[in-house]
């Protein structure tokens, strides 16, 4: 799924509006995991200009740029960060965690062609859903609709849970950068690439 999705998702399962700097650490887990691939990119096409096709055709694929993502989006990885938050009742922690642990979660079962080795450092399996959320071929196009109503659930849902006018506006602008494009456009295609 698209990022802006990861971490309205990942805010809406971990965040607690009793300790609001957990929305911050979840926004911030379900960005994570996706941090790593846009410094690449924007390293590589902005920096040494390599063509964005030959980014996303070529380097996306290459051995280097996976082994990061295998770390980045790391079942393990993920998991003994979530683990140790929960050990320690440590609530930013498990938020930040938790929302990078469902962001990999996800991720399984929405990747076909660009899935990542999540099971690293034990494997370098790889499981090539059947579902990806942008291909078409892959049911892309119905994974769209169901992102966008994942995106329209969980911000109201987090909206009528946290109520400060500064989390609002946090999740209203994560939702703008799924829900726009998809009104400007009249489709998901705008949607490709985010993540």
């Amino acid at each position: 799924m698209n990022t802006p999705t990861h971490m309205l998702i990942g805010a809406a399962v971990f965040a607690r509006p009793v300790v609001p700097s957990t929305l911050v650490a979840a926004i911030l887990g379900g960005l994570a995991p996706d941090v790593p691939m846009f410094a690449l990119v924007l390293f590589s096409t902005r920096l040494v200009g390599i063509p964005q096709h030959e980014v996303f055709g070529d380097l996306f694929y290459s051995h280097s740029w996976q082994a990061v993502f295998a770390v980045d989006h790391s079942f393990f990885v993920w998991g003994l960060l979530l683990a140790l938050g929960h050990w320690r009742l440590h609530l930013i922690l498990t938020a930040f965690a938790g929302a990078g642990f469902l962001h990999a979660a996800t991720d399984f079962v929405t990747h076909h062609d660009d899935a990542r080795r999540q099971f690293w450092p034990v494997s370098d399996w790889v499981f090539r859903s059947p579902v990806s959320y942008w291909d078409p071929n892959y049911y892309g196009g119905i994974i769209g609709v169901v992102e966008l109503g994942l995106v329209l659930f969980a911000t109201a849902f987090l909206c009528w849970r946290h109520r400060k006018l500064w989390q609002r506006v946090v999740i209203v602008i994560l939702a703008a950068v799924i829900v726009v494009p998809v009104i400007v456009t009249g489709g998901f295609h705008g949607l490709h690439g985010m993540g």
